[in-house]
């Protein structure tokens, strides 16, 4: 296109509604829980450097109850500890 404006996809960081769908997802064996793991190779699949490192600050700030999983009660913890690291897609 000469002369004109070319739009390109814009980044923008994801809400934390979006960020709680997202991590949905992450639920391999879809038992209801995410475990450090499942969440370590869902951020890594978004490209997320250092994932097993952050997998393992999300699940310890999340787990209320200390089962070493995030539950669906505290899944919403969790997608509010990732929204800060600013997570988009494009």
């Amino acid at each position: 296109m000469r002369g004109g404006w070319q739009l390109r996809p814009a980044e923008l960081p994801l809400t934390e509604e979006q960020i709680e769908g997202l991590i949905r997802r992450f639920d391999a064996d879809k038992d209801g829980k995410i475990s450090r793991k499942e969440l370590r190779v869902g951020l890594k699949g978004l490209g997320l450097r250092f994932a097993g490192l952050r997998a393992g600050r999300a699940v310890r700030y999340a787990d209320a109850d200390g089962d070493g999983y995030i539950s669906d009660e505290e899944i919403n913890e969790l997608a509010k500890y990732v929204s800060k690291w600013g997570i988009s897609l494009t």
